[in-house]
């Protein structure tokens, strides 16, 4: 896994989210989207109650609002969606500042909004806890296929290589008074495409040579061994227990 490997949506911290083992967090997020979205979109009341549980957890790993607000911002393709919702779907019409809007509509775009937010945003607090390579390591630690693990890895590693390498190709083009202002630049920006394919494929190579050479042979050495109590399970899965409880009054209210 090697050394730490930061992202732009992690927060550092110390506070006792930030503390806790990542594989912990990971079932905790993933068993607090599964009950939200077991939730009946009838019951408004519940998706309150569950960004109230989020702003807790928020407030306990001092992450502030306006930088959980900026990364809800991904969702925005999925909120155009939700809002044409109401104006394509078929069946009963309703009255709206005098628009005639479907009601199945306007329930599917309530059910897309509150659920996709509270999944998001569940996210984006996993993320903005916990660094690239303590999440790979709980993923490791859940018993996902290792393989996906190793890809996943080498993903979030090459990324950077090659964003670098594309920094340093942008660099030289522009070194030379290149700039792609039309359409009949377009040949020049696709040979530095093919270069940067052909010079990501030559490194793959060699890494993957360099690998063998130290003995790799289809499996990662575990470096760090992540365990967590039962103290550290309890305190990660207070927020889906809570949100389940709110879940099963939903349905039987």
């Amino acid at each position: 896994m090697g050394a730490g490997h930061a992202h732009k949506l992690y927060r550092h911290g110390h506070s006792p989210v930030h503390g806790l083992p990542p594989h912990t967090k990971l079932a905790a997020v993933f068993a607090f989207v599964v009950v939200v979205v077991s939730t009946p979109r009838e019951a408004m009341w519940a998706f309150a109650l569950y960004a109230v549980l989020l702003g807790v957890v928020a407030f306990v790993a001092r992450v502030p609002a306006a930088f959980l607000l900026r990364r809800l911002l991904i969702e925005v393709p999925f909120v155009a969606f939700a809002v044409l919702m109401p104006f394509v779907a078929e069946g009963e019409r309703v009255e709206v500042l005098g628009l005639s809007l479907s009601v199945n509509g306007l329930w599917g775009a309530w059910n897309v909004l509150a659920k996709g937010t509270l999944g998001v945003a569940a996210s984006v607090l996993l993320a903005a806890t916990t660094e690239l390579r303590e999440l790979l390591l709980g993923l490791q630690r859940l018993k996902l296929p290792p393989l996906l693990v190793q890809i996943a890895s080498f993903m979030i590693r090459y990324g950077d290589v090659i964003t670098d390498e594309m920094r340093r190709m942008r660099i030289a083009r522009e070194s030379r008074g290149f700039e792609a202002r039309g359409v009949r630049h377009w040949g020049v920006l696709a040979k530095s495409a093919g270069a940067l394919f052909i010079r990501s494929y030559e490194r793959g190579e060699r890494v993957h040579l360099a690998m063998l050479s130290r003995g790799y042979a289809g499996s990662m050495p575990v470096i760090d061994e992540v365990t967590a109590s039962r103290a550290q399970w309890s305190y990660a899965l207070a927020l889906p227990g809570a949100a389940l409880a709110v879940c099963l009054l939903g349905w039987t209210l």
